[in-house]
């Protein structure tokens, strides 16, 4: 079996010092983060779902145990393993906890079927997999085990059951592939010594985000995301006394690490996890708990102006809502301030790391019309006609960025690299953009066709 870095290409190493020396590497881990807030926040509430609370101290203690669990059941450092979770706790310590265990976790969609999963099984060549028993009616289990008669790499599978329920697998079982079935509540073990680990190697993978292709593995190492969490946490100015509702799925970059869930426990705050991002579900989640900020889709944030009257939740603590992830029309974000009571913010993002986000002084005229600038200052973008020639300002072109979050290849993908990334390092993002006159991003649209995988 391959090591993780056998796949990836590394930041060249004049970019990597420069990253260094600016500040935005700072050779923290994402595991690490948490112990270190655990200690300075243990009693505060750092997950809410429903009745569940979690405080630092317990969801780092139980990220430990559950680590300790991996391990005895013979995940090894630098194995894979696909996370496929809902909404729940159990998604944020098995994360941290894989990573404890010295494994790197593939954060995958709950949604994704039998094709895509054992596609990123396949290239990840993933020994584990973590998912709900079963799911709306889908059995993942079943799923799982399917895939690990397709070839050699899947060996483990941990099945999550929402409290109160019981796997219709019981306990450790062993199907006839040789795959080994562990429900994942069953992972809780004394926690043995912390596992040395460096903030240059792969911390998690993303999968990209195309509409065509079989999804790409997105490397992120420990460095580039917790800068990512970090910086988009202070561009928002969140604080301990925020509280962050992650209301679409979890494992996206825009809800994970934008700042998101990480960006949130990054400063001590508490992250509430919605099931659905519904108004019903959402809007008196938001009254109950008092939720400052949140991230939304266009779709999503018209639902819930669309509800709001009815509904009648009091939504007077919200002072920020992202919006991200499709086009937004003017109509919608001029309802935000007013119907809202909250500043609204526009962003771009990809799971290649480059992050655009309006910013809370920008004047009304460009948080309505703009996806806002890039959130490093060493970001650089780039924005090019068909032949790769840069285009005036104000004209459409391909976006291409690099920069201290936007990793230099995708992983074991090195055909598809070779068309998307340009000899100097740039991504060719395929998103289409225009740059007005002082200097924000107008998304437009995609290239197309999308080249294949």
């Amino acid at each position: 079996m391959t090591s993780v870095l056998d796949g990836c290409t590394p930041w060249p190493e004049e970019f990597a010092d420069r990253y260094r020396a600016a500040g935005h590497w700072r050779g923290d881990t994402l595991d690490g983060l948490l112990r270190d807030r655990a200690l300075l926040h243990g009693p505060r509430t750092a997950l809410v779902q429903g009745t569940t609370r979690l405080t630092y101290a317990n969801l780092n203690r139980r990220a430990d145990r559950m680590a300790a669990g991996f391990r005895l059941r013979g995940l090894r450092a630098g194995q894979r393993v696909v996370v496929q979770l809902p909404n729940v706790p159990e998604f944020v310590v098995t994360v941290f906890a894989l990573m404890r265990a010295g494994a790197v976790p593939v954060l995958c969609p709950l949604p994704y079927r039998t094709s895509e999963v054992s596609h990123v099984v396949r290239v990840a060549e993933a020994t584990g997999y973590v998912g709900p028993a079963t799911h709306q009616g889908f059995d993942h289990t079943a799923m799982a085990a399917e895939i690990a008669t397709q070839g050699p790499f899947l060996r483990r599978v941990f099945t999550y059951e929402p409290p109160g329920t019981s796997s219709p697998y019981g306990g450790f079982t062993t199907d006839p592939s040789g795959c080994h079935h562990f429900p994942l509540g069953s992972l809780d073990s004394p926690p043995g010594p912390a596992l040395p680990q460096g903030a240059d190697q792969v911390a998690l993978f993303l999968l990209s985000g195309g509409t065509t292709a079989p999804p790409a593995l997105v490397p992120r190492t420990h460095d580039d995301y917790a800068y990512q969490a970090r910086a988009a946490a202070e561009l928002v100015a969140l604080t301990e006394n925020d509280v962050y509702l992650a209301a679409l799925p979890v494992e996206h970059h825009f809800t994970f690490g934008s700042p998101g869930i990480l960006g949130t426990l990054s400063v001590g705050a508490t992250v509430v996890l919605a099931e659905t991002p519904e108004p019903a579900a959402c809007l008196p989640v938001i009254a109950r708990e008092r939720v400052t900020v949140t991230t939304v889709v266009p779709d999503v944030a018209r639902l819930w102006l669309d509800a709001l009257p009815a509904v009648r939740a009091d939504v007077s603590s919200l002072r920020l809502v992202q919006i991200g992830g499709a086009p937004l029309s003017r109509a919608t974000a001029e309802r935000v301030g007013p119907e809202l009571g909250c500043r609204l913010q526009q962003v771009h993002g990809t799971a290649e790391g480059l992050l655009t986000l309006t910013r809370p002084a920008d004047p009304d005229e460009s948080v309505l019309t703009t996806q806002g600038r890039p959130l490093s200052p060493d970001d650089e973008i780039r924005l090019v006609d068909a032949d790769g020639k840069d285009v005036p300002d104000g004209e459409p072109g391909e976006l291409l960025a690099r920069g201290p979050c936007t990793p230099r290849g995708y992983y074991r993908a090195p055909g598809h690299n070779a068309r998307a990334f340009t000899a100097d390092g740039y991504l060719r993002t395929g998103d289409l953009a225009r740059r007005t006159p002082d200097g924000n991003l107008v998304a437009t649209g995609r290239v197309t066709p999308e080249p294949p995988r």
